[in-house]
């Protein structure tokens, strides 16, 4: 099958610290890493990886940071015909704190930096798109209408409602959902009146819930557990392994159970790129732990 992936490209800097600092002082890196990142640039990286023909639609600067992206995505067999390069490359700082893992992104993205029209000549199977570029978003969802569509909803406003409306698949944040249905979730209570509020508006609902794994259809599906380094990326790579189980042809159950493994072995390592496994050491895992 062929995947489509369009959105956010941005070039991450990890400043790896022992823990988050305090205003007004001074502090010491342990480490910096640098690499691609970006909700649907991480998750075409890693269905690149894993051999599923795919093509990033996106923008990144005619940069270093720019061409850096280009060439991570195309060392993984990621077709970048239609990756548009000029200007210059979001660039996402990101402070991890290494007593739990958590990551705190300070990133700029002109709200004016948007991809322009392209004709392309794709005809995917799926596409995966993540709240941005979301003008190109709704032109593909018109010109393939049959095509299975994910949504990876994050940003809670009205452009990524509306496309959420349209699209197979919406794979929300605990936050969007939050937000969206107006519910603080603090027990499987609310979760589930909040999914059924979502469920309302959009076709197949599925919260992910970080540590916790992710749920659907009043189900929760827990994640393994595992020491976090690094939560960067762990939801974007969740959503390429869950595009991945579509692909496959999978039951949502084995999907996002796979996913979840995915996702969570993705905290183990600095940097998102850096955090996807191969296909067979998540398999591994997987298999491991039926």
């Amino acid at each position: 099958m062929k995947v489509l992936c369009i959105g956010h490209a941005t070039f991450d800097i990890m400043l790896d610290m022992d823990e988050y600092p305090e205003e007004n002082t001074k502090n010491r890196l342990k480490n910096i890493v640098g690499c691609g990142g970006g909700q649907a640039s991480n998750a075409a990286y890693l269905l690149g990886k894993w051999g599923i023909d795919t093509t990033f639609l996106g923008l990144v600067g005619d940069d270093n940071y720019g061409n850096h992206i280009k060439k991570e995505l195309e060392s993984v067999c990621v077709d970048t015909s239609y990756l548009e390069m000029r200007g210059k490359t979001t660039v996402s700082y990101i402070i991890v704190n290494d007593k739990n893992g958590s990551r705190t992104p300070l990133t700029y993205h002109p709200t004016d930096y948007i991809m322009s029209d392209i004709d392309e000549d794709i005809n995917p199977d799926i596409i995966l798109m993540d709240g941005y570029e979301t003008h190109m978003a709704n032109k593909l969802l018109d010109k393939y209408p049959n095509c299975i569509s994910v949504l990876d909803a994050e940003k809670n406003n009205d452009e990524v409602i509306n496309l959420g409306k349209r699209v197979t698949y919406v794979v929300c944040s605990k936050v969007f959902l939050e937000n969206f249905s107006n519910i603080k979730i603090i027990d499987d209570d609310s979760l589930f009146k909040a999914l059924d509020v979502a469920s309302k508006s959009f076709n197949n609902v599925i919260v992910t819930l970080e540590d916790k794994g992710c749920a659907y259809n009043n189900k929760v599906i827990p994640s393994i557990k595992i020491n976090p380094t690094d939560s960067t990326g762990a939801g974007d790579i969740f959503h390429g392994a869950f595009v991945y189980g579509l692909t496959m042809g999978w039951d949502m159950d084995k999907i996002l159970k796979f996913a979840n493994v995915a996702g969570g072995m993705s905290v183990t390592k600095l940097g998102s790129r850096n955090s996807v496994y191969s296909l067979k050491d998540v398999e591994d895992v997987f298999n491991g732990i039926k």
